[in-house]
């Protein structure tokens, strides 16, 4: 079920990305790209990173959605163009050897959440101990936080952390100097 799902949310993905691109409609691509950035955000889900996917679903398909959305309410649209736009061949081909190249990986990654897997296990084939292990053992030791993930963003991700945050704030600042500059005229 959970492969299947998996695969479901890639197809889905893909389709949404290559569809925003093609579309020559710029409201039907809003609406794609909007539905593309829900896709990742339930792909960040399944991958165990529930920081990223709000930030996705937040700004991806909620902040640039209804950017997307004011602007072309302020622009026109032709009548005369076709709904997709031609594909260039030589970059399709180049593209899609780059992602098969890439999908050559998969095979060799450990199952999301395996507990054997190298960034997970106690040590490191080297002897070390990995950063997943480190944290987990001195997390509330070092921070005095319980949820090792709520330490592990305060504490040992903060900067990265606080950038996060600085995009979002920067983002809905954004959105409120567009909607105030609306409601002025």
């Amino acid at each position: 079920m959970t492969l299947a799902l998996e695969l479901a949310l890639i197809a889905f993905v893909v389709v949404t990305a290559v569809f925003a691109a093609l579309l020559r409609d710029v409201l039907g691509s809003i609406a794609v790209f909007a539905a593309y950035s829900l896709g990742l955000a339930i792909i960040w889900v399944l991958l165990q990173a529930p920081d990223v996917a709000l930030t996705e679903a937040a700004v991806g398909a909620g902040v640039m959605t209804f950017l997307f959305l004011l602007t072309i309410a302020k622009t026109t649209r032709p009548d005369t163009e076709k709904p997709l736009k031609q594909v260039d061949l030589k970059a399709f081909v180049v593209v899609a050897a780059v992602a098969l190249l890439m999908l050559t990986t998969v095979p060799a990654m450990p199952e999301v959440g395996d507990p054997d897997a190298p960034p997970v296990s106690a040590e490191h084939p080297t002897g070390e101990q990995t950063p997943y292990s480190y944290y987990i053992e001195n997390t509330y030791v070092q921070a005095g936080i319980e949820n090792a993930v709520a330490g592990v963003l305060v504490v040992y991700r903060g900067f990265d952390t606080f950038g996060e945050a600085v995009v979002v704030f920067a983002a809905a600042v954004g959105v409120m100097v567009v909607l105030k500059r609306e409601v002025l005229k």
